[in-house]
């Protein structure tokens, strides 16, 4: 059987992804119809169809989910093999995803250890709220917050994150604190990011009735912990993400951490076919060993 074009296999998989007509002909720069027409032609090759409608979306056919991932290891394999023949051949191109929190106070301070130990690797990183799709083969991994709910991908989960009250050495110097329940009369900056709340917490540690109001609320780990380490109040936050900054001594643990609770928040996610790259393992050992020395 002849191999379908390539174009109509792009197009097949950018609607795939998106979801979209629409959407995959802006990400393509082609008109809606011409999609459109790429996606019958591809149906017409292969003689049953790949998508039906839902409302206004489309959904993959049974037979659409197993295009799909047939044809995501084969454009990722293309993509590697025309990255390896436009690069020098003893450089390694390691691309990274990571949201911006982590990307910026985790592994941003640690770049320069990445670089003194693994020379031969170039390391390319993109930040952004989004959970980037591997179909491209453009990402080999992709550093995700959350649940780790996510299919078709292997995840590994960076261990020893806490979620606890912190705070920079002046502010608890002005304002003492010795149990849960004195936070309630101290400066709280929220953050709209941890998988463990305020109000979780103090409920945990035997403070039912939280009326405590904040001072500050932001929707990035990285803006409440700047303003923490700013000694304007207490954020509730990831120790994986303060790490450098406690490190430094500008941030320190409001309690022990009998106080601090344990979560699963960030973990790398990426394709089974990127295991077993060179580049990818060699990453993934570099993180467990930063993670052990913290």
């Amino acid at each position: 059987m002849r191999i379908p074009p390539m174009k109509a296999i792009i197009a097949f998989e950018s609607v795939a992804r998106t979801k979209s007509v629409n959407r995959a002909a802006e990400e393509l720069g082609l008109t809606p119809s011409a999609v459109s027409h790429q996606i019958s032609n591809l149906e017409a090759a292969i003689g049953q169809p790949l998508f039906f409608r839902q409302g206004r979306g489309l959904v993959l056919t049974p037979v659409g989910e197993q295009y799909l991932r047939d044809v995501t290891g084969a454009l990722a394999d293309l993509g590697r093999a025309t990255e390896r023949a436009s690069s020098r051949s003893d450089v390694e191109i390691l691309r990274v995803h990571s949201s911006p929190s982590f990307g910026l106070m985790w592994l941003l301070p640690r770049l320069a250890a990445f670089q003194q130990d693994h020379s031969d690797i170039r390391l390319n990183v993109s930040c952004s709220y989004e959970e980037v799709s591997f179909t491209s083969g453009f990402y080999d991994i992709d550093v995700r917050y959350g649940h780790a709910h996510w299919r078709d991908v292997q995840i590994k989960t960076l261990r020893n994150e806490r979620i606890a009250p912190l705070a920079a050495p002046a502010y608890l110097e002005r304002h003492p604190v010795s149990s849960p329940a004195d936070l309630l009369a101290h400066r709280l900056i929220r953050s709209e990011t941890p998988l463990v709340q305020w109000q979780q917490w103090f409920a945990r540690f035997g403070v039912e009735h939280m009326h405590a109001s904040f001072d500050f609320a932001f929707d990035r780990s990285y803006m409440s912990l700047e303003t923490a380490a700013l000694g304007l109040g207490v954020a509730l936050e990831s120790s994986l993400l303060a790490s450098v900054m406690i490190a430094q001594g500008r941030l320190v643990p409001v309690f022990g951490e009998d106080r601090a609770l344990e979560v699963a928040g960030h973990h790398i996610v990426l394709p089974p076919q990127n295991a077993d790259l060179p580049r990818v393992s060699r990453f993934l050992a570099w993180v467990d060993q930063q993670l052990q020395q913290a």
